[in-house]
């Protein structure tokens, strides 16, 4: 079952960091609700004036964190990709967790990994926090961002605890 295991980790004072979401545009219903779980997710976490960049596809998340990491403490990246009769499934699912993966390494940001790879759009709106879905996804996402975030501003302090 998708989900068992995960971590019950209480939300943290985020009020401090600078966040930005960047969201793909396909699958509206899919990406709203991706989108509204990271909303809820920072209002938790009491970060105040998060940006959110809207992007056509999934493909473009990364060129366009890497826009955002300098100015910011966190990015979200929100996108869906759903399989299809052709291999753009995995060309698009590939370079775009290899390049946020790049992005958080070259700018030590926490890049908030909140990309869905589904086989159908069921298994999608499943995953994407909306009523009657069984995760929400744009949730743990944005949450575990910020968590790093705030980890990564304690360390730069000198704490690591």
């Amino acid at each position: 079952m998708a989900g068992h295991g995960a971590p019950d980790i209480a939300p943290v004072d985020c009020h401090d960091l600078r966040v930005a979401v960047v969201a793909a545009s396909w699958h509206t219903q899919v990406m709203d609700g991706l989108i509204a779980g990271a909303q809820r997710a920072f209002a938790d976490h009491q970060v105040e004036a998060p940006v959110v960049v809207r992007v056509p596809g999934t493909f473009e998340l990364p060129v366009t964190a890497a826009a955002l990491a300098p100015s910011y403490d966190a990015v979200i990246a929100l996108g869906v990709v759903i399989r299809g009769g052709t291999p753009h499934f995995e060309y698009v699912c590939n370079a775009a967790t290899d390049g946020l993966t790049r992005v958080s390494l070259d700018h030590h940001v926490p890049i908030g990994f909140g990309v869905l790879t589904c086989d159908d759009e069921q298994q999608a709106l499943d995953r994407a926090g909306l009523e009657g879905s069984r995760e929400d996804k744009g949730y743990e996402a944005a949450s575990a961002a910020l968590q790093t975030a705030a980890t990564l501003k304690r360390i730069k302090r000198g704490y690591t605890a």
